[in-house]
Formats: C-alpha cells, structure tokens, sequence
C-alpha cells in the first residue's frame, strides 16, 4: 500500500481521538499475546536466545505499552502557554499532533522488541507506521510479519520484509518520520536518503560504551553484573560495557571475582551453556574471531577466548589492552562478549579515555561517592549515566533512551517516544474585539509607546 494511502487516516483527522490510539493500543496487546507462544521459537532460532532472553523482549514491549495507556490523556492534552502582556488577551496553548505515516527500522540483535516498543510510541501519538524488521533474524521478522496483518488493517501498521535492497527502496518514500535502530555506518545512509525527502530522523546507533570501576567500588556485585551485561544476548547489545577502566587497586580482585561470576554463570563450558546465545551469522562471528587472534598470539587473554565456530559461540572473555589508541579491540564497538580491561590510575584518567572517543550510547560507574559521580556527569558526554549497574536504564519506560553525537540523534521511551512521534504546533487565539492601533501604519510618533509596551 502506497505511503500515500497510509498518511490519508491521519490527515482525515480519524487517529487524532485518544479513543482511536487507545484502540490502536489494544490491537497490540493482543498481538503481544499472540507472540508469546511463537516469539520464543523464533528468537531462538535467529539467535539461540535462552527463553529468559526471548520472554525480556516481549515484557519490554508490554511495559512500554502499560506506561503509555497510564499516561497517554496526559500527554496528549494541549498545554496552555503565558504570553506577555502586549499580547493580551490572548492565549497561548502547545498542541502534539501526529506526524503522518513513520517507518520503523529494526535491528537484528533485539528484532522483536526494537520494532514493537517504537511502535507503541508511534501508535499512541496518532501515527500510521511501516515496519521493516531485519532481514539477519529472518524468523522473528516473519513472526512480525504474520502477526501485524491479523490484529492491524494495512492503512494503519504494515511489515515490509526483505534485504538491504528493499530497506533502500523504502527510504525513497516519502515518510513523515523514520525511526532507526542499528548501526551508525547504516545510520550514516539513512540520515543522508532521508535528507534527500527532508525526513526527519530519529537515530538510536551505539558506540564504545566504558564501563569505569574505581578502587573501592563493591567487588562481587560489580563482577556479577558485568559479566551478566556482557554476557546478555552474546554481547550483541548496544548498551552493554564495551570496555573497562578499571583502577590497579582492585583490578586483580575484579578479575578473580569476574572469572568465579562467568563459572557460576556459565557453567565450567560457556560454549554449551543453554544460557549463552549465539553470534548472529557467520559474518560477525569471523569479525569477533579476528579480533581475538592477536591477544591469544600475545597471551592477554585474561578469562575465556574460546570459541565454537559450528555453533557460533564466543566464551564471554576478558582481554588485557595495553595500548588503547592503538588496540584494534578499541577502535569499533566490539558488539560481542569481548570485554577489553584497560587500566587507568584514577578518574580523571578515565574520563581523558572517554573523551578521547565519541560519546558513547551509555557510561557506567561502579564505586566512588557523590564527588565522583557529580565529576564523572560534569566531565563526560554519553547518552545516559548507570552508577552500580549495567544496562538497566532500558528497562525503565519513564527514562528517555537515546544517544549524542555518533550514538544516535533523538530520543525513545516513554514520553519522549511521545513527543518523537508527534509534531509540535503552536496555537494562538487572539481575539478581535481589542485591536489597539498601536502596531499599524501611520508609525509616527508610536516608537516610544511601542518601546514601553514591548521593551
């Protein structure tokens, strides 16, 4: 169906009632139930997901949708704006309209839950969307597919699946709003088709996410929870810790506790654990397995390093970087469970490595007070701060989710979802029956007034 034909609900005023978009709304909560028997299966299959994995994404999705019918009246009411006195008595007021008809690009890692949570946003701002799932997790991109067309009619959501080659033909329409997750050499193609139709973006890309460990910081805890963000979903998560800055004082105990926390995990085989998922294809597997050539020559492997090309599993591993500029572990986002321990004497070292690169998607910290943590937000630019943990920011449909600079343009979540999907427009009522000649032709002798009026 031609965007055209999408756009035409929403310029005929019928997705503006909250009653439409909460029925729009429901329409995807039983699609999400519809997914849970099938979801798992499916994401199994594209990229070995423990059923733990696959039931986070369809939970993902159904809080998103929960916050949203919370507040949905809320955002959507029109909000009264102060206007000075010489334009009284008039009165001001914000409305957020829809857009028109979006498209949703999803990624391969997250393939259910980063087409569906966007949607939801779009759904319940008033907007038609299509959805073009990634093609590198087929089998979730046709559960998408059979599912949409049974609980949405074609002139409000539709799926478009297929290769690079059909993404690139749809960016030749004309959309009101394109929404991308993925990576930022992809994300860098997108923004450039959708200048040539004036589109705007939202861009939710990634980056070298730093994960800095100070020497008082809480060592078990600290250990669990990077091990589990870097083992989550092989890696393959745009948030999870890229690398470690960690202080000399507690790298050896960090290192001992890591490798007990991957054991208990993982078991004394990561590479048969039903709880580790694999690498996506064997395109990403054999650029991981590069990668891991070298520190295995130069003995800087510090936990794990083996891997299963057959099966497509990479050991959650450990690797000692002694020249960061110059590591090829550090120059791209790594998207994989290869976690780079970079040593720095203090924070202020640490935060001389972030800046050195571009801003990441995400900066944790583990260990320090309110005086570190206030200089770490002050010295340093990332999409969002995590202090104890990893990954969880996510997780919270009222933090807004995005990136800066190479991570990513705009925002997701919640009411930035929102407010994503939705125009603002200024509205201003000013009525007749006081019409001071002030402002009109003849000016002269008017100026001083004017200026004691307006300032």
């Amino acid at each position: 169906m031609p965007v055209t034909r999408m756009r035409a609900p929403v310029e005929e005023g019928t997705t503006r009632p909250l009653a439409w978009r909460r029925a729009q709304l429901a329409r995807l909560e039983a699609l999400l139930a519809d997914a849970e028997t099938v979801l798992p299966q499916a994401l199994a299959d594209d990229l070995g997901k423990p059923a733990v994995e696959a039931w986070m994404e369809g939970v993902s999705v159904r809080h998103e949708l929960r916050h949203t019918r919370r507040h949905l009246a809320h955002w959507a009411r029109p909000r009264s704006v102060a206007l000075p006195l010489w334009l009284l008595p008039g009165q001001g007021a914000v409305h957020l309209e829809p857009l028109g008809c979006v498209l949703i690009v999803g990624p391969w890692n997250y393939p259910f839950q980063l087409c569906l949570r966007p949607l939801v946003s779009a759904l319940a701002a008033g907007n038609t969307a299509v959805i073009k799932p990634s093609e590198y997790a087929p089998r979730t991109a046709e559960t998408i597919a059979s599912l949409v067309p049974r609980h949405f009619p074609p002139e409000i959501v539709q799926v478009v699946t297929g290769d690079a080659d059909v993404g690139a033909r749809l960016l030749e329409e004309r959309f009101d709003h394109i929404f991308f997750t993925g990576s930022t050499r992809v994300g860098r193609l997108v923004m450039a088709a959708a200048a040539r139709q004036l589109t705007p973006v939202t861009l939710e890309l990634g980056g070298k996410s730093p994960a800095v460990v100070l020497d008082d910081a809480d060592v078990v805890p600290t250990a669990r929870r990077l091990v589990w963000g870097k083992g989550m979903n092989a890696g393959q998560t745009c948030l999870a810790p890229d690398h470690l800055l960690v202080q000399p004082g507690i790298r050896g105990r960090l290192l001992e506790a890591m490798a007990r926390e991957g054991q208990r995990l993982y078991g004394d085989d990561p590479l048969a654990s039903p709880d580790l998922a694999r690498i996506v294809d064997a395109r990403q597997f054999e650029r991981l397995e590069a990668l891991l050539q070298t520190p295995r020559l130069e003995n800087r492997i510090l936990m794990g390093g083996r891997s299963d090309a057959a099966g497509r599993r990479i050991e959650p591993t450990l690797i000692r970087v002694d020249r960061p500029d110059e590591d090829p572990l550090m120059q791209e986002e790594l998207f994989g469970p290869l976690l780079p321990v970079i040593e720095v004497t203090d924070l202020d070292e640490a935060l001389a490595q972030v800046r050195r690169r571009p801003s990441p998607l995400a900066l944790y910290l583990f260990g320090g007070g309110s005086s570190e943590r206030r200089r770490l937000l002050e010295g340093s630019r990332s999409g969002s701060v995590v202090f104890g943990d990893v990954i969880l920011q996510a997780a919270a449909p009222g933090l807004p989710f995005g990136g800066v600079g190479e991570s990513g343009m705009g925002g997701t979540h919640g009411e930035t979802g929102f407010r994503t999907f939705s125009q603002v427009r200024s509205v201003l009522n000013h009525p007749t029956w006081l019409d001071l000649p002030l402002r009109y032709p003849p000016y002269a002798g008017r100026l001083g007034w004017l200026q004691r009026l307006m300032g």
